[in-house]
């Protein structure tokens, strides 16, 4: 099964950072503070936008029931 980048059920707004981590293998508390770090530190960055956009262009996780 190939690993797709889609929302998280691990999710404390959108599931957007949630399904990042799970993407890249990494915890989902470390790839909130890098995206808020990154958001805050850097003016060409607009994170919220970004968050937003992505909130909506990737598709929500389906939970398979067994």
């Amino acid at each position: 099964m190939k690993n797709r980048l889609e929302r998280s059920n691990d999710k404390v707004l959108g599931g957007v950072c949630g399904g990042i981590a799970e993407y890249l293998g990494w915890d989902a508390a470390k790839v909130r503070l890098l995206y808020i770090l990154v958001s805050v530190l850097s003016a060409a960055f607009p994170g919220m936008l970004v968050y937003v956009i992505l909130w909506f262009a990737m598709p929500k996780k389906e939970t398979r029931l067994i």
